[in-house]
C-alpha cells in the first residue's frame, strides 16, 4: 500500500487529506522517525511528541505565506516531512543532506533558522511587526516548548509582544521537558496548570451562564470568575502580559488542535497563547518511558574504547567535589550533556540546573564566587556565546574566580553550523583577566580541570578550558592529578626544519603529521601549547628561532584564534619566521561527520602534512607528500 507520506509534496497536500486519513499520516510520520533517526542520529523523543501538532498547523495555516516559526528545531522533524522533504529525510544530519535543525537555506517553509532555544517568539514578533508596517494580513505563529520558555529572551519577547498588542500566535508545546526535566518557577506553574485548568474554567463559565444577571451583576460575576480562576490556576499571568490565553489543548487529538487553531486564526486580534499538552516520545514506549535518554540518539557505530571527554570531566568534577565542599557545579538545562548527571545525584545541593538560561548561569556563578565558593560553569561552547556580555561584565571586569568548562569545543559534526564550537578561543582570549586552555587528550583534561579549580580556589580570577565532543584518544588516565604551570606548554618532539605548534584536539594529529613529514626527510618539532592565554612565549619563540618555518594548528576559526595569537607574539618580538596557519576559514561549518570535516579543513594528520609541504616545498628532501 502506498504511504500517504509519499504523496506529501507540501502543505497543500496535507490540507487535501480527509480527516479520517490523518491518523494514518501521523502513524506513518512516527514510523519514519523511528526508522530514520536511529540510523542518522538526531532528536527522537521530542519530534515524536509534535506529530499531530505539525499536521494541524499545516492544515490550518498556509506556509510559507503564513509564517511558522519553530523554536530550536528539536521538535520540527514532522514539519520537515510535511514540507516536501520526506524523500530526502534519510540524509538527515549527513554531509550535504538535510540539517538537523531549521534552515532558511533548506526550505522556504523554515521561516527562521534555529539551533538554540528561546528564539522563536522574538523572531515571530519581528515578522508580525514587519507585516503590520507593510499593511499585509498573513499569520505568524511561534511554536515554543516549555523548556524554551524558560530562556530569558523568550520572556523578554513575551513582554514586548504583550505591550505591542500586535496579532501574533504563540503555541506553547508543553511536555514538561526540554532535554532534561524542566526546572524553575515557570515549570512548576505549568505543571500545576495542567490538571486543573479545564475543570476550573468550565465550572466557572457554567456558573456564570446559568445566573439571571443584569449588566452590573454580570460584570461583577465575570470579575469573580476571573478571581476564581486565578485562585486555582495562574492563567492570568498571560492575560496580564497582554495575551489571550487558550487551552490547554490535547496535543495528540488532531481534530481538537485543528479546531482550536482555526478559531484562534479567525478570531485572534491580539497576541494569543495556545497551550498545547503533548507527551515527549509519544507512540514509542521506550521514548515515553525515558524521554531524557531518547531525546537524542546517536547513529550506530563501533563502540568507543576510550571514555568521552564529557565523562572524564564529570568524573573529575565529582572527585574534586568530594575533596572540597566549596566547589559547586552549574549547568544550563544540560546535566547529562555536560557529564554532571552523576554529580547532581551525589551532590544535589551543590549542583544547580538553572534551565535554558545561560546568561543567568554565568552571573549566578559570579554571585557564588563573591561569597567564597568555587563555581564550575559547565556549558557547551556554542551556548556560552549567548552569555558573552555576562562573561565580560559580570565575571572578567570584576576578576571573579569562576571556572568555565566548555564542552563541544571545535567541530561537533552532525548538529551543524549552529552548534560548532569554533569561536571560543577568539572570544575568550581577548578578555582581560581570562585564562584560556585546551587539553591534548582526556588525561590532560583531568589535569586541566584540577588546575582550573585550584586557580579559582585561590581567587586568581576566571579561567576557561575547552574540550571536544566524543571519545578521547585512548591514553591512560593517571591516578594523581597534576597542577599545570600557568601559561606553560610542552615540547613533544625536537626538530630543526619545521615547527608545528598545536592546541587541544589537534595535538595528536600534529604528532602524526610530524611522523609523515619525517618520511620525507623533514625534521619537525611539535609543541603542545596547552594555553592560548597566556601563551608560553619562551617556548614558542625558542622553537621559532630554531626552525625554518612554523605551522599552527587549531580546530577553531583562524580569525582571532590561536594562530592569530602566535602571529601577534612573533610580531611583538620582531621574529620574521614564515608561518602557515591551519584552521577554519571565514565560513559557518555545515553538518557532517567530525573526521570528514577535519579532513576537509586539513586539520587531520594527512592534511597538516600536505599543507606544510605545499606552504614550504623547499623543506622536502624527497618527492612531495600525497
Amino acid at each position: 500500500m502506498t504511504r500517504l507520506l509519499d504523496q506529501i509534496e507540501g502543505p497543500a497536500d496535507v490540507q487535501r487529506l480527509a480527516p479520517e486519513q490523518l491518523p494514518q499520516l501521523a502513524a506513518e510520520i512516527r514510523a519514519e522517525l523511528l526508522d530514520t533517526v536511529p540510523k542518522t542520529g538526531g532528536h527522537l523523543a521530542s519530534n515524536l511528541g509534535t506529530v499531530e501538532l505539525a499536521i494541524a498547523l499545516h492544515r490550518v495555516f498556509h506556509s510559507p505565506v503564513d509564517k511558522l516559526v519553530w523554536d530550536v528545531g528539536h521538535q520540527a522533524y514532522p514539519h520537515k516531512l510535511l514540507t516536501g522533504r520526506a524523500r530526502q529525510f534519510h540524509t538527515l544530519r549527513q554531509q550535504h543532506g538535510l540539517a538537523g535543525f531549521l534552515s532558511r537555506e533548506e526550505s522556504p517553509h523554515d521561516a527562521f533558522g534555529a539551533g538554540h532555544a528561546g528564539t522563536s517568539i522574538s523572531a515571530a514578533l519581528g515578522m508580525a511587526m514587519a507585516r503590520d508596517l507593510r499593511g499585509e494580513r498573513y499569520h505568524v505563529v511561534a511554536i515554543i516548548g516549555d523548556g524554551g520558555l524558560t530562556a530569558g529572551m523568550a520572556l523578554e519577547a513575551l513582554n514586548h509582544a504583550g505591550h505591542s498588542g500586535t496579532r501574533l500566535i504563540v503555541v506553547l508545546n508543553d511536555n514538561q521537558m526540554s532535554i532534561a526535566p524542566n526546572v524553575g518557577a515557570i515549570a512548576r506553574m505549568l505543571n500545576r496548570l495542567r490538571p486543573s485548568l479545564h475543570r476550573a474554567s468550565e465550572a466557572s463559565e457554567h456558573l456564570v451562564e446559568r445566573l439571571p444577571l443584569g449588566g452590573l451583576a454580570r460584570e461583577m460575576a465575570k470579575r469573580a470568575k476571573r478571581g476564581a480562576k486565578a485562585a486555582v490556576l495562574p492563567t492570568l499571568l498571560w492575560e496580564e502580559l497582554g495575551f489571550m490565553y487558550v487551552g490547554p489543548v490535547n496535543g495528540h487529538d488532531e481534530a481538537e488542535l485543528e479546531s482550536v487553531l482555526r478559531w484562534v486564526r479567525d478570531n485572534g486580534d491580539r497576541p494569543t497563547l495556545v497551550h498545547v499538552l503533548t507527551t515527549k516520545g509519544k507512540g514509542h514506549g521506550p521514548a515515553e518511558a525515558d524521554p531524557v535518554k531518547l531525546h537524542g540518539v546517536s547513529p550506530p557505530g563501533a563502540a568507543a574504547s576510550a571514555p568521552t571527554y564529557t565523562q572524564v570531566f564529570g568524573q573529575t568534577v565529582g572527585a574534586l567535589m568530594r575533596q572540597d565542599e566549596r566547589i559547586v557545579a552549574i549547568t544550563a538545562a544540560m546535566p547529562d550533556g555536560t557529564g554532571l548527571t552523576p554529580v547532581m545525584k551525589e551532590f544535589p545541593e551543590r549542583t544547580f540546573d538553572v534551565g535554558i538560561c545561560e546568561q543567568h548561569a554565568v552571573t549566578f556563578a559570579g554571585g557564588l564566587a563573591t561569597e567564597g565558593l568555587v563555581p564550575i560553569v559547565a556549558i557547551y561552547s556554542t551556548f556560552l556565546q549567548r552569555a558573552y556580555d555576562q562573561v565580560i561584565h559580570d565575571i572578567c571586569v570584576q576578576n571573579l574566580p569562576v571556572v568555565f568548562a566548555l564542552d563541544r569545543g571545535g567541530i561537533v559534526g552532525d548538529d551543524g553550523k549552529t552548534h560548532q564550537g569554533l569561536f571560543d578561543l577568539a572570544y575568550l582570549r581577548v578578555l582581560p583577566n581570562m585564562v584560556v586552555m585546551a587539553p591534548a587528550d582526556e588525561n590532560e583534561l583531568q589535569h586541566m580541570v584540577y588546575t582550573a579549580v585550584q586557580h579559582a580556589a585561590e581567587g586568581r580570577g576566571p579561567i576557561a578550558l575547552r574540550y571536544p565532543r566524543g571519545a578521547g584518544v585512548g591514553v591512560p588516565l593517571e591516578r594523581e592529578w597534576r597542577r599545570l604551570p600557568l601559561g606553560k606548554g610542552e615540547l613533544l618532539r625536537e626538530g630543526h626544519d619545521l615547527g608545528i605548534v598545536a592546541i587541544g584536539h589537534t595535538v595528536p594529529a600534529a604528532l602524526e603529521a610530524a611522523e609523515r613529514l619525517a618520511e620525507r626527510g623533514i625534521s619537525c618539532a611539535v609543541v603542545n601549547a596547552r594555553f592560548v592565554k597566556p601563551l608560553d612565549e619562551e617556548l614558542i619563540l625558542r622553537v621559532a628561532d630554531s626552525v625554518g618555518a612554523l605551522v599552527t594548528v587549531e580546530e577553531h576559526v583562524l580569525a582571532g584564534g590561536f594562530g592569530a595569537a602566535i602571529l601577534e607574539l612573533l610580531a611583538a618580538h620582531g621574529r620574521r619566521v614564515p608561518v602557515e596557519r591551519l584552521g577554519i576559514p571565514d565560513v559557518f561549518v555545515e553538518h557532517g561527520k567530525q573526521g570528514v570535516l577535519r579532513a576537509a579543513f586539513a586539520i587531520d594528520a594527512a592534511g597538516i602534512a600536505r599543507r606544510a609541504l605545499e606552504a614550504f616545498p623547499g623543506l622536502a628532501r624527497t618527492p612531495a607528500y600525497r
